[in-house]
């Protein structure tokens, strides 16, 4: 049953106000939300999901809110749930833009926010059991799994994620083919013409946003323009994430005129400190831009980065659900899946452990912080409470 477009809004604005710990936490969170909790969607079809928006260029975390606020509302519920998911931290980025020159340093937001980080592992490991439990259920896709966390611990290129994913897709094809051709295949309603017109205008206004705005931006003296254009871009040419973003960022928008480099860093751990996803540093940059607060320029880079985002997904989702199904192609998502799995494992150690871990004091906390989540089903919003509270005790 689809949800409503209200209720899309309000599950992701209530993960927006708690989701600490980045990406593959975020990851983490949706699948407790939407999988476990209110069964909006199947692990498989969860899985899936993921494995989409790990190929696309932009914040997988958000693409994945957004393609499952897509599956229930079509355009609309993906707006509703990048919205509702995005709201909180680009509120949080925009009025720390306003007084940034305030908040040099906090020490008791870095204690609560560590505290956070140590239940943020958690989460990411109950997640990954989870899946690992329900999409690597064989020898082949457990050994899968941990090859393509090997890979991606191993490589450090930007493209290695989609090259695992890619390896993972061919030994799926190689390995499962006859598991779906001595089964009927029981395809999903086939997307109606309307979606697919909608899909195929999506791919044409992001391809022509892209090749045209640096033109009119040349052409303009509008500095909103020129943002929107350098926001655009990054939204839509960059693989991996919030952390792989910076480089493009930083050559953008930070030059006498532009932002300084004393408020891109500021940004920068502002961005890490507030919940949701980093790309609302974009909000940050835009209102700093130009040594005086803008809260147009603010919401313009918001606009630009995240909306390459929306017009990529909204453009594959409909053939990616109507291409999954064919046998040769589940075939291969069965190894994209185990290959997830991989990823989000070789993520919980590099970023999650890594920044969240310092000492076995920590590690106990993290294994507290596992116990309450996953044996005792506390609910999130309370752990966030309870470690942010032991994070400003104990740090």
């Amino acid at each position: 049953m689809s949800q409503s477009i209200f209720s899309i809004f309000w599950r992701f604005l209530v993960l927006g106000c708690y989701s600490f710990g980045g990406p593959t936490a975020h990851i983490g969170y949706f699948r407790r939300e939407f999988v476990e909790k209110r069964q909006w969607l199947s692990d498989e079809d969860y899985a899936d999901t993921v494995a989409l928006c790990q190929m696309l260029p932009g914040p997988a975390s958000s693409q994945v809110g957004m393609a499952i606020g897509y599956q229930q509302q079509k355009l609309p519920g993906a707006i509703a749930a990048f919205l509702g998911f995005t709201l909180p931290s680009a509120l949080l980025m925009i009025l720390l833009a306003y007084g940034y020159s305030l908040y040099s340093d906090i020490p008791v937001l870095t204690s609560i926010l560590h505290g956070i980080k140590i239940f943020a592992v958690a989460v990411v490991a109950d997640a990954l059991i989870g899946m690992g439990r329900n999409l690597c259920p064989d020898k082949a896709r457990v050994t899968m799994a941990l090859l393509a966390a090997a890979a991606m611990l191993l490589l450090s290129s930007v493209f290695s994620q989609l090259l695992v994913i890619a390896v993972g897709a061919l030994a799926g094809f190689l390995l499962f083919q006859e598991t779906f051709q001595e089964k009927v295949a029981v395809t999903k309603p086939v997307e109606n013409s309307k979606s697919t017109f909608s899909a195929i205008l999506s791919l044409v206004l992001f391809l022509a946003w892209l090749l045209l705005l640096p033109v009119l931006a040349g052409l303009s003296d509008s500095t909103s323009l020129q943002l929107f254009d350098s926001f655009y871009r990054a939204g839509a040419l960059v693989f991996g994430g919030g952390h792989v973003v910076l480089p493009m960022l930083q050559a953008e928008v930070v030059y006498d005129g532009g932002v300084n480099a004393d408020a891109f860093i500021a940004g920068y751990s502002a961005a890490q400190a507030v919940p949701g996803p980093m790309f609302t540093l974009a909000p940050f940059l835009g209102g700093a831009y130009g040594g005086q607060f803008s809260l147009v320029h603010a919401l313009v880079a918001l606009a630009g980065i995240f909306l390459p985002s929306l017009l990529l997904l909204t453009a594959a989702l409909p053939f990616w659900n109507r291409l999954k199904e064919v046998p040769s192609l589940k075939a291969a998502i069965k190894g994209i899946n185990a290959t997830v799995v991989g990823l989000l494992l070789a993520a919980f150690y590099d970023p999650v452990v890594n920044l969240a871990i310092r000492d076995a004091k920590e590690v106990a906390l993290a294994l507290v912080a596992f116990m309450l989540l996953s044996v005792w089903k506390l609910p999130v919003g309370l752990m966030v409470l309870i470690f942010g509270g032991l994070g400003w005790v104990l740090f």
